[in-house]
C-alpha cells in the first residue's frame, strides 16, 4: 500500500500548477487545458519543432486548429469580437507559422470564432512569453493519448492571481552610487515564478508624507544600451534625478521587459518596426495587445516598504489607475520626459495619440 505524501497539501497550490503548465510550453511540449466540459490538448506554436508538431497532427488525426488572437485576426483583415481558430489539417509548419507572426500574410479562407477555453491556453502562452499563437484540439474523448502531459483547469489560472500580489523582503542593502548618492537596494521575491524585483531607495524619502514614486519597467535595449528607439533610458535617469531633487523617494524597477512582453517579443516587433509599423501594430501582428504589463508586484513592494501615499512619476495613467485601484492614495503627478531624437518621435507621438500616455509631443518636439 503506498504511502501518502507529507507534501500532498502543500504543494497542491494553483501558482505552482500554472508554472508547471508554463514551463512545458516554453520547453514545447503539451499541455492539457480543462474546463468542467471539455479537454483541450495545446502547443505554443512559438516553442514547437516542425517535428512535434507533425507528431501532434497525427495524434490528433488532424483534428487541430490554430487559435490567433483577436489582435492578429485583424492583421489579417478578419473584423472579428473574439479569438479566432483557423483549422490545420493540410497545413504544415511553416505555413502555420507565417499565419501566425509573418507580415503581409494572405487572409484564410476557414475560420471560426474560438472558443472561451482555447483563448485562455493564449493567456497561459502570455504569461509563459510566449507569442500567443496556439495549435489546439479538442481532446475530451480521447485524453488517455496525453495522460503522461501537465494537466490544468482553467480555474487555476484565476485562483492563482493572489499568488501575484505575494512578496516577501529577502535583502537590503546601502549601495553608494555616483549620481544619487548612498541608495537602498531592497529586493523582494514573489509572484508568478518566483521572480526578484527591485526597489532603490533615494535619499531619505519622509515615510510619513506622501512618496515620491517612480514605476519603472525594465528595457534592456533602453536602460544599459541607450537606445534611440525609445525614452526609458532617459526616464530612468531623469526620474532618479526628479527623486533626488525631491529630498529622496523610491523606484520600483521591474522585470516586465517589452511592455511585459519579454525580451524575444520585443525584438520581433522591432523587426516590424523596421519595416515600417509602428509598436502597437508591430505588436499587434505577433497576436500581443497594446500593453502587456502589470502592477501587482508594485503595489506589494509599496505595502511592504509601509508606503500608503505617493506622489507618483509618470506619463501613464494606467500606472495611476492600477495605483489607486490597488488602494494607494495618489495626491500629484509629475511628467518624466526623455530627449526626443529622429528614432524615436514616432515612438513618442504612438504613446501619446494611440497609447493615451500625457506626453505633450509637440511642445517637446520644439524644445529639441
Amino acid at each position: 500500500m503506498p504511502y501518502p505524501s507529507p507534501f500532498a497539501k502543500d504543494f497542491s497550490d494553483p501558482a505552482a500548477d500554472v508554472e508547471r503548465a508554463v514551463s512545458e510550453l516554453r520547453f514545447g511540449r503539451p499541455v492539457l487545458l480543462n474546463d468542467d466540459r471539455r479537454s483541450l490538448a495545446v502547443l505554443a506554436l512559438h516553442a514547437v519543432t516542425p517535428a512535434v508538431y507533425d507528431t501532434f497532427a497525427r495524434v490528433v488525426e488532424s483534428s487541430h486548429s490554430l487559435l490567433l488572437t483577436r489582435a492578429r485576426a485583424g492583421r489579417l483583415g478578419i473584423r472579428s469580437r473574439t479569438d479566432i481558430a483557423i483549422p490545420l489539417s493540410d497545413v504544415g509548419f511553416d505555413d502555420a507559422s507565417r499565419l501566425a507572426y509573418a507580415l503581409r500574410t494572405k487572409r484564410p479562407e476557414t475560420w471560426t470564432a474560438a472558443p472561451e477555453l482555447a483563448s485562455r491556453s493564449a493567456d497561459l502562452a502570455r504569461t509563459a512569453l510566449l507569442l500567443p499563437a496556439m495549435i489546439i484540439a479538442d481532446v475530451t474523448d480521447r485524453k488517455p493519448l496525453f495522460s503522461a502531459c501537465c494537466s490544468l483547469h482553467v480555474s487555476r489560472l484565476q485562483q492563482s492571481s493572489v499568488a501575484r500580489q505575494t512578496f516577501q523582503q529577502v535583502a537590503r542593502t546601502r549601495v553608494p552610487s555616483r549620481d544619487y548618492g548612498d541608495c537602498e537596494f531592497v529586493v523582494f521575491r514573489g509572484g508568478l515564478a518566483q521572480k526578484d524585483q527591485v526597489a532603490i531607495i533615494v535619499g531619505n524619502p519622509d515615510m510619513a508624507k506622501p512618496v515620491p514614486v517612480r514605476i519603472h519597467s525594465s528595457c534592456i535595449t533602453g536602460d544599459l544600451c541607450g537606445s534611440l528607439k525609445c525614452d526609458c533610458g532617459d526616464q530612468l535617469r531623469n526620474g532618479l534625478d526628479l527623486l533626488k531633487q525631491s529630498g529622496g523617494g523610491v523606484l520600483v524597477y521591474l522585470d516586465q521587459e517589452g511592455r511585459g512582453t519579454g525580451i524575444g517579443a520585443k525584438m520581433r516587433a522591432y523587426g516590424y518596426q523596421h519595416a515600417g509599423l509602428d509598436t502597437i501594430d508591430a505588436d499587434a501582428e505577433l497576436g500581443l495587445g497594446d500593453d502587456h504589463r502589470r502592477y501587482e508586484a508594485a503595489l506589494a513592494i509599496l505595502r511592504l516598504l509601509s508606503i500608503s501615499e505617493v506622489i507618483v512619476f509618470t506619463n501613464n495613467p494606467t500606472k495611476i489607475a492600477a495605483l489607486q485601484d490597488g488602494g494607494i492614495i495618489v495626491h500629484a503627478r509629475a511628467e518624466v520626459t526623455g530627449q526626443v531624437t529622429n528614432e524615436n518621435e514616432r515612438y513618442l507621438r504612438t504613446k501619446a495619440l494611440r497609447a493615451g500616455h500625457m506626453l505633450d509631443i509637440e511642445t517637446l518636439v520644439a524644445a529639441e
